[in-house]
């Protein structure tokens, strides 16, 4: 690419992008754009580009940790060592011997270049490089204030003193009492400020050599992976995930800061790298989203928080070891990647103008398993049949940017009244519309530029033929029919189910008077048993008392014929009294009464079993039936016991019982 001079301004071949080299025709647009007509394909040159990207495709220089440029010479420290390569020339980077391996940093101090190595310190002079310390990973290298003689640099194992002495730089000590990892360090009043990942931050009071650390405090609150420390305009800063924060000198410690703590909003942080360019005016942070850059404002001094659209995934660096140098000679920034580096110019970036378009609809009618689809024109009018519910939308942007990918945002007024969320995807589906009104509109952005215009397109989709005017007439008509079906049944099962219940009632009342009938059944029975019980009492007490009368009469007797008197003529006439008494008739008149009171049928089916029987066999029986025993009976009859026996014998053989048979069992159980 020449000027209009004729002088070459930069050339592009395959090692820097193309495709191929053979270059069938060029195009601009309107833009500023560059088409390339390959033999095999097509690329494009944004010649208005703020970012001019150098991509190693042979991975000769591998991923890029530091960059400086020192007397037109643009150095390059990577994880292969340190490269170099005047910026005017179209020659690749070529290695510096000797420095084969991990760079971590690149200073210009006093005129002189150094090298923070894996192995050491270097100073490089005439594309060559010196090692002047040997002490292993050198993180970090800065100015000691108001000592020009004094350089500190942050190592693996601590901090240490270069210092300048014959006309050459060398180590001079290694601070005491300190031997952490020292990759983020910064120096004001006599202390050091050391960030640790994962042990937090250090506070280090030094003595005024710079050669022992006299008092060491920790903030163990302040502390993360990928967490970065700076001094920005006499300023110690500190950022992590969760967010930026000032160190406070009253307070004695680190307050958040909420300005600068907002270029982490929305879940962007992914690196609290900060670095400040060569001139101390501008604060880099990098973010998933952009790079944010802190500078003064136009009109005071006050904070101002400026943003470059460039995500982490276009600028591929490396998360926690991101790299920035400039501004340069021209004013560009040099941006490490993982394979090169980005070439970035402020003074170009502007608020781009661009509008949002629709393309195609795509309309899709699935019904009865049948997939029919069919594009539209987004300027044709909607208007689609129930079934035709399912449909793709297709929009664009004509912006084209390789770096600034243009996102969307997009609405459908009738279903969602919310904005979706922003995104790279170009089309959006809808399934299954319920019938009624649409209009859906779509807006977009690209980096910090939003468009002009929000692109809508309005449809409507009918409604189903059961929702129709006709269809709401054949189910008035319906519902008439119905209703009139719905009564005439009504009334003949209200008229089944009352004869129903009437027969159910009259089930239940005849059930309920069979219940009363046999619970009176049951009441008399009670009662009978309660009268058949107490006339067994009053049979029981008859017994017994008659029986204890004569078993006292009988003891009287047989005392009085004991006596010495017994042959009198008064004796004789008190125990005929007394035999009298014992065989009178009015007692066994009474106890039949209250025996047949109690037993009533016994007398009947004895006499009918056995009508040959005695009164007095008979009177045996009744006391029998009493289960009485031998030895009550015979007062009862005023026998003995022995005639008592004698009395049962006989009855047993007019009884024809057999042998085996017991005479009050048998008596008992007619």
């Amino acid at each position: 690419l020449l000027d209009e001079e004729g002088s070459l301004i930069f050339k592009v071949d395959q090692s820097g992008g193309l495709q191929n080299n053979t270059v069938l025709s060029v195009c601009e647009d309107m833009d500023g754009t560059l088409w390339l007509g390959l033999d095999n394909g097509i690329s494009f040159l944004n010649l208005n580009s703020p970012y001019r990207i150098y991509q190693d495709l042979s991975g000769l220089t591998g991923s890029v940790y530091a960059i400086q440029s020192f007397d037109d010479i643009l150095y390059l420290g990577t994880n292969q060592g340190l490269f170099y390569k005047n910026p005017s020339s179209e020659s690749g980077f070529t290695m510096i011997p000797g420095t084969e391996g991990q760079v971590w940093t690149l200073e210009v101090f006093n005129g002189t270049l150094f090298c923070g190595h894996h192995e050491g310190t270097f100073q490089i002079e005439n594309k060559k490089a010196r090692k002047i310390a040997g002490i292993p990973g050198t993180w970090k290298i800065s100015k000691i204030p108001d000592r020009s003689d004094l350089l500190m640099q942050g190592n693996y194992g601590g901090l240490n003193i270069l210092e300048f002495n014959q006309g050459e730089w060398g180590l001079r000590n290694s601070l005491e009492n300190f031997d952490h990892s020292s990759r983020f360090f910064e120096i004001r009043n006599y202390e050091i400020f050391v960030n640790h990942e994962y042990k937090g931050l250090f506070r280090i009071k030094v003595d005024k050599d710079f050669r022992e650390a006299q008092a060491i405090e920790v903030d163990t609150v302040h502390r993360g992976v990928n967490s970065g420390l700076v001094k920005y305009r006499d300023d110690i800063l500190f950022a992590y995930k969760e967010g930026i924060f000032k160190f406070d000198a009253s307070k004695k410690g680190f307050e958040k800061d909420t300005l600068l703590s907002e270029i982490f909003d929305e879940g962007q942080y992914v690196s609290g790298r900060l670095i400040t360019d060569n001139l101390g005016e501008n604060l880099w942070v990098f973010t998933e989203k952009n790079i944010s850059y802190v500078t003064r404002g136009n009109l005071d001094n006050r904070n101002v928080i400026r943003t470059i659209p460039l995500t982490e995934i276009e600028r591929r660096g490396i998360r926690g070891y991101e790299s920035i140098y400039g501004p340069g000679d021209n004013g560009d920034y040099f941006i490490g990647t993982s394979n090169g580096y980005v070439r970035l110019n402020t003074e170009m970036i502007s608020e781009g103008k661009f509008e949002i378009r629709l393309g195609e609809i795509s309309v899709s009618d699935r019904s009865e398993n049948n997939v029919n689809n069919f594009i539209i024109d987004p300027r044709d009018e909607g208007e689609f049949r129930n079934k035709e519910n399912n449909l793709q939308i297709h929009y664009y942007s004509p912006e084209y940017k390789a770096l600034v990918k243009p996102q969307y945002q997009y609405q459908l007024q009738g279903m969602y009244d919310d904005w979706s969320d922003w995104t790279e995807n170009t089309s959006v589906t809808y399934s299954n519309l319920p019938h009624g009104s649409y209009t859906f509109s779509v807006r977009g952005r690209a980096g910090n530029s939003e468009s002009l215009n929000t692109a809508s397109y309005s449809f409507s989709i009918a409604r189903p033929w059961y929702l129709t005017g006709l269809a709401f007439m054949s189910y008035f008509l319906l519902a008439v029919v119905g209703s009139v079906l719905i009564h005439r049944t009504y009334r003949r099962y209200y008229r089944g189910h009352q004869q129903a219940l009437i027969e159910e009632n009259k089930r239940e009342m005849a059930l309920a008077k069979a219940r009363n009938d046999k619970e009176i059944i049951k009441l008399k029975n009670k009662q009978l048993k309660k009268k058949f019980k107490n006339k067994n009492n009053e049979l029981a007490a008859s017994t017994l008392s008659i029986i204890r009368k004569n078993e006292l009469l009988s003891k009287v007797k047989e005392q009085l014929l004991s006596s010495e008197d017994d042959g009198t003529t008064s004796v004789k006439q008190i125990v005929k009294i007394i035999d009298k008494s014992i065989n009178r008739n009015d007692d066994w008149e009474m106890f039949m009464k209250a025996f047949n009171h109690a037993d009533q049928k016994f007398l009947k089916k004895l006499k009918k079993a056995h009508p040959n029987l005695s009164p007095n066999d008979i009177k045996l029986c009744a006391y029998l039936r009493l289960n009485l025993s031998s030895k009550e009976i015979a007062p009862l009859l005023n026998i003995s016991p022995r005639s008592v026996e004698i009395k049962r014998y006989r009855l047993r053989k007019k009884m024809n019982l057999t042998h085996d048979s017991n005479l009050t069992d048998y008596i008992l159980t007619l």
